[in-house]
């Protein structure tokens, strides 16, 4: 079945011309367009009339020794020197500046494509491969619809005018050049399409390459502690060895196609060229009309020979538009519906999972949760514990609607989220989770992104209710301090209690815990605890707890194994039932006990 979805997959890719997908975005600037256009029409133009009269001086100016002819003429050229020096000089401006505005705008819109895709995408995409086609390839585009599009169009006008001209000049001669044409064009479009495979290989194999370097820049510390310095240079060595052969390749065929196209083009020159001086020997051809059929055959022949590798670098940019296209292609697998249903105001906090069964798209054949029934009231607290693998995550996952469970309904405030708005349903939610993210920014921003638009003194009294002034201020420019990537700047914990800061500046009915307070120290814990337990009052609140400690002052307690709920209540009733927690709860409570004895012995 996947082999099928393929081939499919390769014939529509093969039927495309990704740079059609360009068209949009090049029509909302036709001011641009219709200038460059005019440009590009003017020089052309102005280059076909130099040959007339490059003839005429010939025929008429050295025939008769004719000086002021010949000045007049020199000076006329002058002149058309000047217009062409404009025309060129308009036509850089606007194709450029037209490239430059496409490919912002193909960069924003692919960008905030990115964005709105399922969590189930970058499962398997690599951010390194994402950011490749956002950069690389959105500049090889650039680089086509500015100055490649307007040499290919320059020289497509200039070739078409030299043809018309030649046949004017000289029908026979050009029978002869027209006759060849076919023979020249075909191999270079045959040549053409093996450029392109080579080139999307090329730029396939970067993105590799890029994606590989991306990760493991990302995690340098880990890749220093564990000294592997000299595995993953050899391994990034290879992707970019590998990289350097596609591109080879890739080179190797434009090469030849620019070599096939020179020598053919230009050998029909000089056999056009002997055909004609042996009509001027016998005085069928004026010495004037040859050298202005030769200019118009060498302007064709120039032509076709940019074309060609024009065609090179179009084939490459249609490579990078093609992959571009294709994350455009993606589509959500979360998507609001047509009419969404809006929840009701003023938000209650509702929460309730009705015979959910799911499995992640990235592994159909391996269950996460069977049946699960459980319901979360109006500012209740209520906590999820159990093994790793329970699919605790999971729980949040699906009410944060990042996934669509197979079976079952899950309802926030009474609607079933499939029926509602994602963005309303998560507008509803904070979330503090174990794996903090923290940005390149100050801590001011990194605090701002749980409600953008907050003020200043939001902000400020966001971090003190979670415990992060005092950290915050000690900083080199306090809240303005950048913070690092993924703050490296700051410790575990107190990148933590950012995070919580962030959910308390949110203030959302619905707030989710999972393992809030794992990378805080005893003391640390004590007092966001003590936060939390402010920020939680009239909310309804979902802890996913690893440490039982954390939860021993939840309303109920939800145990979970394999997918399911196999235990229900308080700390000390499930104590007394002798099941999954309390067997979790005598391992922990008995060896932190231990440890403690222990360390004070």
């Amino acid at each position: 079945m996947a082999e099928t979805g393929r081939s499919a997959d390769d014939a529509r890719r093969r039927s495309l011309r990704p740079l059609k997908r360009l068209f949009p975005y090049i029509l909302r600037y036709r001011k641009l367009v219709v200038g460059a256009l005019l440009s590009l029409t003017a020089a052309a133009l102005i280059t076909l009339t130099l040959p007339m009269a490059v003839r005429r001086m010939i025929d008429h100016g050295f025939s008769g020794s004719d000086s002021a002819f010949i000045a007049n003429y020199f000076s006329m050229l002058v002149v058309i020197a000047a217009i062409l020096a404009l025309a060129s000089a308009c036509r850089y401006y606007f194709v450029i500046t037209l490239g430059e505005r496409v490919v912002a705008d193909l960069r924003r819109d692919v960008f905030s494509h990115v964005t709105k895709l399922s969590p189930a995408f970058f499962d398997t995409a690599q951010s390194g491969e994402i950011v490749s086609r956002l950069t690389a390839d959105t500049t090889q585009i650039k680089s086509a619809v500015g100055a490649t599009a307007s040499i290919a169009l320059r020289n497509v006008i200039l070739g078409l005018g030299a043809v018309a001209m030649m046949i004017v000049t000289s029908p026979k001669l050009s029978s002869l050049v027209i006759a060849a044409i076919p023979l020249i064009v075909l191999p270079l479009v045959a040549f053409g399409r093996s450029v392109r495979r080579k080139s999307r290989a090329a730029q396939d194999t970067l993105a590799e390459a890029t994606a590989y370097a991306s990760e493991q820049i990302g995690s340098m510390r880990t890749l220093q502690a564990f000294t592997n310095e000299r595995l993953v240079t050899g391994r990034f060595g290879q992707a970019v060895e590998s990289a350097f052969t596609a591109a080879r390749s890739s080179v190797f065929a434009r090469s030849f196609l620019t070599f096939f196209a020179i020598f053919t083009i230009f050998s029909s020159v000089v056999a056009v060229l002997w055909f004609g001086s042996r009509d001027v020997l016998s005085g069928a051809l004026s010495p004037g009309t040859l050298g202005q059929f030769l200019l118009y055959s060498v302007f064709a022949a120039g032509a076709l020979g940019a074309l060609s590798e024009v065609w090179g670098e179009l084939s490459q940019a249609a490579g990078a538009a093609e992959r571009l296209t294709e994350i455009l292609a993606e589509e959500p697998a979360i998507i609001a519906p047509a009419a969404p249903k809006p929840l009701p105001s003023p938000a209650r906090g509702l929460v309730e999972f009705r015979d959910i069964s799911f499995s992640y798209p990235s592994r159909r054949d391996l269950p996460t949760l069977h049946g699960l029934n459980f319901s979360v009231k109006s500012g209740e607290t209520v906590a999820i514990v159990g093994p790793s693998g329970a699919g605790k995550s999971t729980v949040f996952s699906l009410l944060l609607r990042f996934y669509d469970p197979q079976y079952g309904q899950i309802l926030v405030d009474g609607v079933d989220v499939r029926e509602a708005d994602p963005q309303e349903v998560r507008n509803r939610i904070a979330i503090v989770p174990q794996d903090t993210t923290i940005f390149a920014a100050s801590a001011r921003e990194n605090i701002a992104f749980g409600r953008p638009g907050a003020t200043n003194a939001e902000i400020e009294q966001a971090a003190r209710e979670a415990l992060a002034d005092e950290f915050i201020e000690r900083l080199d420019k306090g809240y303005d301090t950048p913070v690092g990537e993924r703050g490296v700047m700051l410790s575990g914990g107190q990148r933590q209690r950012v995070a919580i800061a962030r959910a308390i500046l949110r203030d959302a009915p619905i707030l989710l815990l999972d393992e809030a307070t794992s990378a805080l120290d005893a003391e640390s814990e004590t007092l966001v605890q003590t936060a939390l337990e402010r920020l939680m009052q009239g909310r309804t609140t979902i802890v996913i707890a690893h440490r039982l400690a954390t939860v021993l002052k939840a309303d109920r307690i939800l145990v979970m194994d394999a997918g399911r709920i196999v235990e229900e209540g308080t700390h000390k009733s499930l104590v007394e039932k002798g099941g999954i927690y309390a067997r979790l709860a005598k391992l922990q409570f008995e060896t932190g006990a231990d440890a403690f004895r222990g360390a004070a012995e």
